[in-house]
């Protein structure tokens, strides 16, 4: 029975790239998105096409008891998660306060927090009784700096930040490794940013700032750094990390 990485947000960019790293490995991938059923079906063909293992569901997040019924039945069915992705964005666009209604600021909460609240609260006890385990968490810069028109954005990610450190303060000791990941900058992603720009405007920006000129962070050297931040041995790991091309300011310089 093969270890399992159980990646929650496995879209086109980050989440799918990070599972497929891992399970080129020797891991199960368990991959989870909301939506794109075919895309998953892809994402899970192409990794079983070069000899290694995956799985795909689809996930609501924000609905209740599903991230906890997944786990479970990945548990029982598939083999011991021994790393979880937290891959959920939470971006509901960027909204001037008297446009961010009461719903809008609580999807981002419940998209960026609660549901990492949830992950932890089903995964860390089984991980605790096993001595082991890694819970690694994709954050944004709105964690650590609030621009405007991120009011729900900025609190859901400072939330999930503050989140990550006090589950280390009980499971660090315990053996598990959680660390936070601030992507500090625009990754090459066309589930992402490909959207939010829509397909001219990203291929432009790739052609001008992306490609061989390393301006946009590439999903498969971020997947490196996640499989590197799991296998770290216990007496020098990584809590938080932030990344970002060599071409971009960091976030405490602008």
């Amino acid at each position: 029975m093969k270890p399992v990485c159980l990646v929650i947000g496995a879209g086109a960019g980050i989440g799918g790239t990070v599972g497929k790293r891992f399970a080129s490995e020797g891991y199960h991938a368990a991959l989870c998105r909301r939506s794109d059923g075919e895309g998953l079906k892809s994402l899970v063909s192409a990794i079983e096409a070069d000899g290694n293992e995956a799985s795909g569901y689809l996930l609501n997040a924000a609905k209740e008891n599903t991230i906890e019924e997944r786990i479970q039945h990945v548990e029982s069915e598939i083999g011991p998660i021994e790393v979880v992705i937290f891959n959920l964005g939470a971006q509901v666009g960027d909204r001037p306060l008297e446009d961010t209604s009461y719903k809008v600021f609580e999807l981002g909460w419940r998209m960026a927090t609660f549901a990492l609240f949830r992950t932890a609260s089903t995964v860390c006890p089984l991980m605790e009784s096993r001595g082991k385990g890694t819970l690694i968490v994709t954050s944004s810069t709105a964690a650590v700096r609030g621009n405007a028109g991120q009011h729900s954005h900025a609190a859901a990610m400072g939330g999930r930040r503050m989140l990550c450190q006090s589950l280390n303060a009980q499971y660090a000791p315990k053996g598990i490794h959680i660390s936070h990941v601030i992507i500090d900058g625009a990754v090459d992603a066309p589930d992402t940013l490909g959207k939010m720009l829509g397909p001219e405007k990203f291929q432009k920006l790739r052609e001008k700032k992306g490609m061989e000129n390393d301006g946009l962070m590439l999903p498969s050297k971020i997947a490196d750094t996640y499989l590197h931040l799991h296998k770290q041995h216990r007496s020098v790991w990584t809590h938080e990390i932030d990344l970002r091309s060599f071409t971009d300011l960091a976030w405490w310089n602008h």
